[in-house]
């Protein structure tokens, strides 16, 4: 089992400090966590540089434009999207081809990305949501494929034990229909040699027959 299906469960002689690494390595390991994360970030910026408000020596400065809402709903998106890509792995694509079209919106609309602060980890944050696959699932040991295969092989002898037997039967059936056959061929020439016998004796009746009619006939 890899790390990546482990338990939430407390292992034993495990303090709360290793659990809760644990279960973060999990976690971390199961979703497209990085991805998550930069998307989250460059929603930051992109939603607070419009409302910000700053002091120079007593004069405020604020960045406010028309843009404004734009910015915020661009910002609040990315959040959104990384944090679904960490509950809900199965949409990750979608989520990291969001988080992008997102980022490059964001250049005309939200003060060139937040000042160019959100735009390498929109980006970036898009490409690994997009590219994050789950781990495979673990192969079965050669030992296990041994001793499976050992189990097999005797019940793949036992048809091939059983087929001389098969064969013995098979060849004395053959020889009592051989038999069978030739006393049927030794039979046919007497009963093919009954009528021919008769032939000659007809033919001799048949020339008296013959002979007597003339005299009758005078």
């Amino acid at each position: 089992m890899s790390s990546a299906l482990a338990s939430f469960r407390p292992a034993e002689h495990e303090n709360p400090v290793q659990w809760l690494r644990r279960v973060f390595r999990t976690f971390r390991r199961t979703r497209p966590y990085y991805g998550g994360l930069l998307a989250m970030i460059a929603g930051v910026p992109i939603m607070y540089f419009p409302y910000a408000k700053l002091s120079l020596g007593g004069m405020t400065v604020a960045m406010a434009t028309t843009a404004g809402a734009g910015s915020l709903i661009i910002g609040v998106l990315l959040i959104v999207l990384g944090l679904t890509a960490w509950f809900q792995p199965t949409v990750r694509v979608f989520a990291g081809v969001a988080t992008t079209l997102l980022t490059l919106v964001s250049i005309p609309v939200s003060n060139l990305a937040g000042f160019g602060l959100a735009l390498l980890p929109g980006l970036i944050g898009g490409g690994l949501m997009a590219s994050w696959a789950p781990l495979p699932e673990p192969k079965a040991p050669k030992t296990a494929v041994a001793a499976s295969v050992a189990t097999e092989a005797p019940a793949a002898e036992a048809p091939a034990s059983a087929t001389p037997a098969s064969e013995a039967a098979v060849a004395e059936t053959a020889v009592a229909e051989t038999a069978v056959v030739a006393e049927n061929v030794a039979t046919e020439p007497a009963a093919a040699e009954a009528p021919t016998a008769k032939l000659p004796a007809q033919a001799a009746s048949n020339e008296q027959a013959a002979a007597v009619d003339p005299k009758e006939a005078r």
